[in-house]
This record gives structure tokens, C-alpha cells and sequence, in this order.
């Protein structure tokens, strides 16, 4: 009965986080071109940085059909994102990243995040996130500033 009930739980935790992992990209190196469409022969209409996360719409040969931070739909080449882990960007105008989970901490440095800064998501405690930023530094934000994918 223990290991029925074990699996069960197992089970049901796999089906909760497929949607998270199986709909959600990061883009996975420093620049990444975001197009008008499937193929190098369409405009780039934005250039996004690395950890950028982005949700995935539909997939076609080598590549994504994506939404962006906006709201706005665009194409990513395969190659240049992952599903590994998960990522966020600042939603609000800035975020300040500060050095624990909580207002009570301080602000890790002299500037906020801003717009569109991305990270990658380590760690949770309650409404904060831990995210690591693509010089290896780590910090908390308040979860409530991001848009995580």
C-alpha cells in the first residue's frame, strides 16, 4: 500500500511540472535573434540576451514559435534555447536584487535590475526568487517583479 501510494505521488508530481518544463524555453547563449518567422531569411525583430525566457507556442522543423515578455510572438532557431531550467526577466520598469528572500536584506548592488533583465532561476523561498545572471552572480528578487517561464 506504501508503494502504491509512493508511486501515485511520484506520478502526480511529474504530471504537475510537465506543463512548466515542456512549454517554457531560456535562451541558451549570450545574443539570441528573435524572427518574423521560421527562417534566417526573416527580420529580426528583437535581439535577446542570454537566460531570456520565453514560452513556446508551436515547433516546426529547427525552429520555435515563441511569446516574448510583451506578449508579441516571434521566432527562435532550436539550437539557441533550452528547456533544462527555468528562466525569468524583470517585468516591472527595475527590481532591486537584493542578498537574501525579503525587503529586510540588502540591496546586493548600487543599481537595480531593469525591463527585460534576465536570469536564470535557482532557488525559491515564499514570493522570492534566487536567480543566477550570466556573470555567475546570484541574488533574490521579489517574484511579484518577473515574468518567469
Amino acid at each position: 500500500m506504501k508503494k502504491m501510494m509512493a508511486v501515485c505521488a511520484t506520478i502526480f508530481l511529474i504530471v504537475l511540472f510537465i506543463p512548466l518544463t515542456s512549454y517554457a524555453l531560456c535562451v541558451n547563449v549570450p545574443l539570441a535573434n528573435l524572427r518574423s518567422g521560421p527562417g534566417e531569411k526573416y527580420k529580426t525583430v528583437w535581439q535577446v540576451y542570454k537566460f531570456m525566457p520565453l514560452q513556446i507556442l508551436s515547433s516546426s522543423g529547427n525552429w520555435y514559435r515563441v511569446k516574448d515578455i510583451d506578449g508579441y510572438t516571434e521566432y527562435v532557431y532550436k539550437p539557441l534555447a533550452t528547456s533544462r531550467y527555468r528562466c525569468a526577466a524583470i517585468w516591472s520598469k527595475k527590481a532591486n536584487i537584493r542578498t537574501g528572500p525579503g525587503l529586510s536584506y540588502p540591496e546586493k548592488f548600487t543599481e537595480p535590475a531593469a525591463r527585460y533583465d534576465s536570469f536564470r532561476v535557482i532557488g525559491r523561498r515564499g514570493s522570492w526568487i534566487k536567480v543566477l545572471d550570466d556573470y555567475g552572480d546570484t541574488g533574490w528578487i521579489s517574484g511579484g517583479l518577473l515574468w518567469i517561464r
